[in-house]
């Protein structure tokens, strides 16, 4: 009878056909939000990335639920003595997806990995010109500068060169970002006057074919029967179900409306977890939810301000009330499970009476008014962003200042942040590579100001360090190099760290194989339903 219920569930919502062999092999995954796009090397964000995940393939791939890199396009790798070549040789026999406008006419190789990255790397590409966009995480990470250049050996063999070593390199071209795209489907996009349909229709080699997508509804996708893994390809209908609030996400999963779902809210999970029809799957998260001083916006541009705010913060009181049992205090710019962690850093006391002074002494005036925005939706590393903007308003405005809550739907949240326009802002990150430089370099760098550095923060004493942190390979090195950048970090205050959240995965138990990713990712790849 329940699955009755749940097949009439579904057909009312309109997420699967008449056709009873659709519901076997079919899943609804609860998504919190829609994206901006399809196109991986446009954007940084989770709820972007989960949405492109299902269609494409990069050369190489973390495992799933694991930090562990493994081969996917490339079938093995070779590194020159001096760690400046790259040589990747290609699996054969891949087929790219079709859709209506679509069909390819050969099988992946070379051509499409220098597409993919050419694209990135010269501003005067003629597809580039066609359909202008930033990459914000190859240039925050200065690939834009240190790939040389990619060239194909033959149609199965590419060679990238590095101007200098990234200790990093391969991790990094594990990341959504470097998803493979079809240069065919490119040729046929840029001859029509359709360029831009390479982020709205997307064509890729992944486990799913993208069917349709309906902003703020639904995503659709298809199982890829030709997929080069099959054995990875165990649903016929893969559907993104899109739902703003937790409580909505719950509700539908409780339902059997969806059987994989994120974001649960703290007090909700006691009573997910004593639901026999659920399991919570549980994992230390690799995230850090923190507050971005916008230093290019007066008066945060002084470093007594940002201290002032910095130690008006009552973290205590906002990780029991917004993360409750979900959360652990954070001092550091990335979580403490990452190597090269420095543990000596100690916050600055909680002191609203110190913080009023240097106020004054900074000569911020009483009723200065400043923004602080606020996230639509709930974050892996941040459960309730209005709650903690709420209780921040509250202790701010105890110093004298006149705090105004901002939030704006999630794409034009991010893309205004990027642009500069916040005066503070709460924002998080989830670790996409197991690198430190994916925190240290992606996120404070002066690289990384216009994509992921909300602090809009350039401190050339950090930016060195941090630099020469990527050139060297030994990790006892590193981790000296990147403890020294973590310390200027603290010392000048681009940020406050709040807290680490744990992950909570709801799912039925009907589903199999689901792994939680270190990286936040939702991957449905090997994924079954009962």
């Amino acid at each position: 009878m329940r699955h009755a219920t749940r097949l009439a569930a579904l057909l009312a919502l309109g997420l699967i056909s008449q056709a009873p062999h659709l519901y076997a092999n079919s899943l609804v995954f609860c998504s919190e939000g829609s994206p901006a796009g399809f196109d991986t090397a446009q954007y940084t964000t989770a709820t972007d990335n989960d949405a492109a995940e299902p269609i494409y393939n990069r050369l190489v791939e973390f495992e799933r639920g694991g930090t562990a890199v493994q081969p996917a396009l490339a079938t093995r790798w070779e590194v020159s003595d001096d760690g400046l070549n790259y040589t990747f040789h290609l699996r054969e026999g891949v087929r790219f997806h079709s859709n209506k406008a679509f069909t390819p006419s050969r099988d992946f190789n070379a051509d499409d990995v220098l597409f993919t990255f050419n694209r990135m790397l010269d501003k005067g590409h003629p597809f580039r010109q066609a359909y202008p966009t930033e990459f914000p995480y190859f240039i925050s990470m200065g690939l834009d500068k240190n790939i040389a250049r990619v060239e194909k050996r033959d149609p199965l063999t590419v060679v990238f060169t590095l101007n200098a070593v990234d200790a990093a390199f391969i991790q990094n071209l594990a990341m959504s970002f470097a998803s493979i795209l079809s240069a065919e489907y490119a040729e046929q996009l840029l001859a029509s006057g359709r360029a831009s349909d390479i982020n709205q229709q997307p064509i890729g080699t992944g486990p799913f074919v993208f069917q349709r997508y309906q902003k703020d509804s639904q995503i659709r996708y298809k199982g890829n029967k030709a997929y080069w893994a099959p054995e990875q390809v165990k649903l016929d209908n893969l559907v993104f179900s899109i739902n703003v609030d937790p409580s909505v996400r719950i509700q539908k999963l409780r339902r059997s409306e969806c059987q994989v779902t994120l974001h649960p809210r703290p007090a909700d999970l006691p009573a997910l977890r004593a639901d026999s029809q659920l399991q919570v799957l549980q994992q230390p998260g690799f995230n850090l939810g923190y507050i971005a001083y916008n230093t290019r916006h007066a008066p945060f541009d002084r470093l007594e301000v940002r201290q002032a705010l910095d130690m008006a913060v009552n973290k205590q009181a906002i990780i029991q009330a917004v993360y409750q049992d979900a959360g652990q205090l954070a001092v550091n710019a990335m979580p403490p499970t990452q190597w090269s962690y420095d543990n000596s850093l100690k916050d600055a006391p909680y002191n609203p009476e110190k913080a009023r002074q240097l106020l004054r002494q900074a000569g911020v005036a009483p009723g200065t008014e400043v923004t602080l925005w606020a996230m639509p939706v709930q974050r892996p590393y941040n459960p309730n962003a209005k709650l903690m903007a709420e209780m921040l308003q509250a202790d701010w405005n105890k110093l004298g200042l006149k705090v105004r809550i901002v939030s704006y739907e999630w794409g034009e949240y991010v893309k205004r942040m990027k642009n500069g326009e916040h005066d503070i802002a709460l924002i998080g990150w989830t670790g996409d590579n197991g690198d430190p430089d994916n925190w240290l370099g992606t996120l404070y760098s002066c690289a990384a100001i216009g994509s992921n550095n909300y602090s809009q923060w350039c401190d050339p004493q950090y930016d060195s360090l941090v630099m020469q942190a990527k050139r060297v390979s030994d990790p006892v090195q590193r981790s000296a190099l990147y403890q020294q950048a973590q310390q200027r970090l603290k010392q000048q205050v681009p940020i406050t760290p709040v807290a680490h959240s744990t992950v909570n995965q709801p799912l039925s138990v009907k589903v199999s194989q689901f792994k939680v990713s270190p990286f936040g990712r939702n991957d449905f790849s090997g994924v079954s339903v009962d």
